[in-house]
């Protein structure tokens, strides 16, 4: 075994982790929940594969890349692997219904479904279910750890998109261990994927770009590990170095923690962490769907004067501005006003309510026009598990007030969806877009993974073109 550069070091204990981690090593939940995650993933990416924005990025992507052999997810087509990575987590985050880390905001399964299956193709051997799945949860647990190195939620407010900024190194940390890299191999690659770190928050706005961020960052990760495994070299010890570092350079300005990357592994699972989205907007924003809910029975048949939401730094930030009519469906899935209005009026927060027509109706805008969003410091000082909270206030024409609070939002790490609930999620996502046959396979076959021989039967269920979600 090639050791890695300096093996007491961050890096050097991370990579030698990643390498010596067994199957027997993670706990069976941790197994069992790495496979929920990676078909709540697939739901989403089956859903995202035929949006309007998704299939104008599927032509300008194969145009780019040519012919291949790599899956590209509902499509029935083809192409390269590191164009199918592209695609593929742009098909996952292509409607905000995917995974969300609340301390070290990523979107995990956007970053490992896709570089892990190109890394798949691109080995040209069967891979079994078992190794793909210890490989994603390397990517689960290195991700979340090198966004707490350089402070986590702190990213999004300074204007960071934080998953494609450390996003790289999961997908990256997952494609050496399914490549079987050694310990300096790994360090390659992670040094590779930390170069290639970015991603700008600005993108939540009105661009269609905002799917594809994290995309760039799993191809980059299935470049990397690529690169690694022919022996072209990356930088050594690029978490801790000083001058030019992941650290050092990323976490410039704010509280960082170099140790985060190596602390408790093994013994502490972020896998556990993950949370699961019941609602198609920003991971911040389903404190206020699930208090919108709340509060819509109570209010039903009164005439709205005022409406009030108090939240901590992170969601604020991120997820509120003075909206403009009309919306385009990113800034509506990421609008922290529209989110609640139009929760208050259908209920829910589903890719219906992101149709052209629901983002420019008159009984949303009424409601919005008279939203009010107040940043309050004092919940950024309570514990971390506490700063997504949402506190939601109605007044009426009549004077009189009706208020609810969420503090942990279900599917938090607080208040987890159950396994469950995301093949009850799953189906619910895809009766929109496929047969109910077709989905159960689909829901045996990743419950199998651990005991499969061959991952090309999954492949082979998710390659079939699939049905439009939204036109």
């Amino acid at each position: 075994m090639n050791d890695s550069s300096e093996p007491d070091g961050v890096t050097g204990r991370l990579v030698t982790w990643i390498h010596d981690l067994t199957w027997d090593d993670a706990p069976d939940h941790i197994r069992d929940r790495a496979a929920h995650l990676l078909l709540d993933g697939l739901g989403c990416a089956l859903v995202g594969a035929q949006l309007p924005w998704s299939r104008i990025a599927t032509e300008a992507v194969l145009g780019i890349e040519g012919g291949g052999d790599a899956v590209v997810i509902g499509t029935g087509r083809t192409t390269t692997p590191a164009g199918a990575a592209l695609l593929n987590s742009s098909y996952v985050q292509g409607f905000e219904l995917d995974d969300f880390h609340p301390p070290a905001p990523l979107h995990s399964a956007s970053l490992l479904i896709p570089s892990l299956l190109a890394t798949a193709s691109h080995l040209g051997q069967d891979v079994s279910g078992r190794d793909l799945l210890l490989a994603a949860i390397v990517g689960f647990e290195v991700g979340p750890r090198v966004g707490a190195s350089i402070g986590g939620t702190g990213m999004l407010p300074r204007g960071w998109h934080s998953g494609p900024v450390f996003g790289a190194s999961a997908a990256a940390a997952a494609c050496a261990k399914l490549r079987a890299l050694d310990p300096a191999q790994s360090e390659d690659a992670l040094g590779f994927a930390a170069t290639q770190s970015a991603g700008l928050m600005s993108a939540q706005f009105e661009a269609m770009g905002k799917r594809m961020q994290h995309g760039f960052a799993a191809r980059n990760g299935f470049y990397s590990a690529a690169l690694a495994a022919a022996g072209y070299t990356g930088i050594d010890q690029v978490f801790e170095r000083e001058y030019g570092g992941f650290v050092a350079v990323y976490g410039e300005g704010h509280p960082t923690d170099v140790e985060a990357i190596a602390r408790a592994l093994g013994d502490r699972w972020e896998t556990s962490m993950v949370m699961v989205k019941s609602w198609a907007v920003m991971g911040g924003l389903h404190g206020a769907v699930q208090a919108a809910r709340a509060l819509r029975e109570r209010i039903a048949g009164r005439a709205v004067e005022r409406i009030d939401i108090r939240v901590g730094d992170v969601v604020y930030h991120h997820g509120w501005w003075q909206p403009t009519r009309p919306l385009e469906a990113i800034g509506g899935q990421m609008n922290i006003g529209y989110a609640t209005a139009v929760t208050l009026l259908d209920g829910t927060a589903l890719p219906e309510q992101f149709t052209a027509e629901r983002l420019d109706a008159d009984d949303v805008w009424q409601l919005l026009d008279r939203t009010h969003v107040t940043l309050d410091r004092a919940i950024d000082e309570l514990p971390q598990t506490e700063r997504f909270q949402t506190h939601l206030a109605v007044t009426f024409t009549d004077g009189s007030t009706d208020t609810e609070s969420v503090i942990a939002p279900h599917g938090s790490p607080a208040d987890p969806i159950t396994n469950d609930e995301v093949v009850a999620k799953f189906h619910a996502l895809t009766e929109r877009v496929m047969d109910a046959d077709r989905a159960a396979a689909i829901v045996a076959t990743v419950r199998g993974l651990a005991d499969a021989d061959s991952i090309a039967p999954l492949a082979g269920l998710l390659a079939a073109p699939v049905g439009r979600a939204l036109d």
